[in-house]
């Protein structure tokens, strides 16, 4: 802030008082004058201002929206028009709004190739309905269908064992004998069979 000195001729009671109550008026006119750069910021900025500033960002906000989370699409609303339209751009638009991890899967079947499946879990189906369709509107691909589908993450125990898949077959006959020694995987056993 602008700090104001007299001339060392001008001191006194009276002057001083002077001094003070200019350096007031001056630093209310700074605060004045900084209050529209503090406005640019979406996330500390007026509600009224919010709204311009959305409205210059190509935002509309939705029936029950929260205003944190509308603060944020206004927020990375340039970010996320540029990572609009490809795979890795969807994801990182996903976790910028707080919808969380996504998989995306295209192409997967020959005769819709348009369609794009987004699997996503039950709680972030549920807790953002409006918001994903939003986001699908606003920043998914041209003539692209989308699709939600659900991950369910399950528990699993697996037991490791140490298992070698070898087989050896070893005959042995005795002379002048009709029994035969076969060896199965270090396994013995004499039989009395011809072959």
């Amino acid at each position: 802030m602008l700090k104001l000195k007299l001339p060392f001729w001008l001191e006194g009671v009276e002057l001083s008082k002077l001094r003070d109550a200019a350096q007031a008026w001056w630093t209310r006119v700074q605060s004045w004058m900084n209050w529209p750069l503090l406005q640019l910021d979406a996330e500390t900025c007026h509600l009224t201002v919010l709204d311009l500033l959305a409205w210059q960002r190509d935002i509309q906000r939705f029936q029950g929206e929260p205003e944190s989370l509308y603060r944020k699409r206004v927020k990375y609303a340039f970010i996320n028009a540029v990572d609009a339209g490809s795979t890795s751009g969807t994801v990182r638009i996903f976790q910028r709004l707080g919808v969380g991890y996504v998989e995306i899967e295209e192409r997967f079947d020959n005769e819709n190739w348009d369609v794009v499946r987004l699997y996503l879990t039950d709680s972030q189906l549920s807790a953002n309905p409006v918001l994903l369709r939003v986001l699908m509107q606003q920043y998914g691909r041209t003539c692209r269908r989308y699709e939600f589908a659900t991950i369910t993450p399950v528990t699993l125990g697996m037991r490791v064992a140490h298992f070698h898949d070898d087989q050896q077959t070893l005959c042995a006959v005795l002379d002048d004998s009709a029994e035969r020694l076969v060896i199965i995987n270090e396994l013995a056993i004499v039989t009395t069979e011809n072959t």
